[in-house]
């Protein structure tokens, strides 16, 4: 390869990825007065915080922006996915492990979506790690991603939200965390715990909060599906349509 040939592959790529950064800032920028909106109209919110939502209605959720589909990973080695990577709708979900209404989303709605759509292979469900709550929401996600490099991420995912956790109170210590990787699978707990501590789980947390707070993410649990935002634990009623409407635009 001669070096003109070379230098015109490298401004190639530059260019790919200047073409991709634009779009997803734009599609950002299109989001956050749809996750905004969704806020104002989806119910409340912990009063203590600001930073977790919940549902009790069912509310017709701002519609799909086709711009956002650019966010889906499709990573057919992303451990903390579950689903075709091909499928032909992809949730992205932010959650923090130690919200609320996220376990009560995972508790509740998940198990639906998973057996009635992930394993028809209809949907694809795209965990991004969204720690709001302080340290130990931060040591958790970084425990979630470790468990991840052992295949065990939802096996994790699963023992955390098994039942209510008291937040910021040492439930999500490091003697703990350790205690639930074991209950959850994973073999080797020196790796799980180096893991945790590298540079790689952090820069792996970090590009997941930077996505979310791109796209106005403020409180948690909060949904792309097929670009199309809901924002808090709502029924599951309320995501299997959009699952079901995504499924159709996409000719399923």
């Amino acid at each position: 390869m001669t070096a003109s040939t070379t230098s015109a592959s490298a401004a190639a790529r530059r260019t790919r990825r200047r073409t991709i950064a634009a779009t997803t800032v734009l599609a950002a920028a299109t989001v956050t007065g749809a996750f905004a909106l969704t806020l104002d109209g989806s119910g409340s919110r912990d009063e203590t915080t600001g930073r977790s939502a919940v549902v009790t209605e069912s509310i017709a959720p701002a519609p799909a922006d086709e711009s956002l589909l650019v966010l889906a990973r499709r990573d057919p080695a992303d451990a903390l996915a579950v689903g075709r990577a091909d499928a032909p709708v992809v949730m992205i979900e932010y959650s923090d492990f130690q919200c609320p209404f996220c376990g009560r989303f995972a508790r509740e709605t998940k198990p639906d979506l998973i057996r009635d759509y992930v394993d028809k292979g209809v949907l694809r469900i795209e965990w991004r790690n969204f720690p709001v709550f302080g340290e130990e929401s931060e040591q958790a996600a970084l425990a979630g991603w470790a468990a991840g490099q052992q295949k065990k991420f939802w096996e994790f995912h699963d023992v955390v939200y098994g039942k209510p956790r008291e937040r910021n109170a040492g439930e999500f210590s490091a003697e703990n965390l350790i205690a639930m990787a074991r209950e959850a699978g994973v073999a080797d707990i020196e790796r799980f715990q180096a893991d945790m501590a590298s540079g790689k789980a952090r820069s792996a947390v970090q590009r997941d909060q930077e996505e979310g707070y791109n796209l106005g993410v403020t409180s948690t649990p909060a949904f792309l599906i097929n670009g199309r935002p809901i924002l808090g634990a709502q029924p599951t009623a309320t995501f299997e349509e959009a699952v079901e409407t995504a499924a159709k635009a996409a000719g399923r």
